[in-house]
């Protein structure tokens, strides 16, 4: 009887403390949008996309023509002229392959460069009002299937946080 009124009290113990828990949402993806350095990094991840995309058309054009150029030769063409146009566009066609591939490397890259600190920021200004009111957890909204009504969406405190 007395292991049965102990095991009890261990397991009624934690969920005392459970439910003294404070528990919030965010709707960071909300807040992240509304940074005026999302629309700023944005921008000039749009002006670095259109300015390879831009060398990209160069690069095709450029291949395209050359290809013209091989089907204008005609049979009495010798070979080696042949041959060394068929080189070019296999070299063109490598070229252009690796500049895609740079390109996206590049963008990833530079978006990483431009979007992580706006991130953290956002993060440090969830950890802050989380700290500040006395949270035990603060979940990202739109995960949860159900949200009781003593769940707090922080949403608003952390914007403030932000000055937005």
């Amino acid at each position: 009887m007395i292991k049965k009124l102990l095991v009890a009290i261990m397991i009624a113990l934690p969920a005392l403390g459970f439910a003294q828990s404070k528990f919030g949402i965010v709707n960071s993806e909300a807040i992240f949008q509304d940074l005026p350095e999302v629309k700023s990094a944005t921008e000039q991840m749009q002006a670095a996309q259109q300015k390879l995309e831009a060398e990209y058309k160069n690069l095709t054009d450029e291949f395209n023509k050359k290809y013209e150029e091989l089907q204008k030769l005609t049979d009495d063409t010798p070979q080696v002229i042949r041959e060394r146009h068929t080189n070019d566009m296999q070299t063109m066609s490598q070229n252009i392959e690796k500049f895609r591939d740079n390109a996206t490397q590049d963008l990833q890259r530079q978006q990483q460069q431009l979007f992580a600190p706006i991130q953290q920021k956002v993060v440090d200004a969830i950890q802050a009002v989380g700290k500040e009111n006395n949270f035990t957890f603060i979940f990202e909204n739109g995960t949860s299937v159900y949200v009781g009504s003593d769940v707090v969406d922080v949403t608003p405190l952390v914007r403030t946080k932000l000055g937005i």
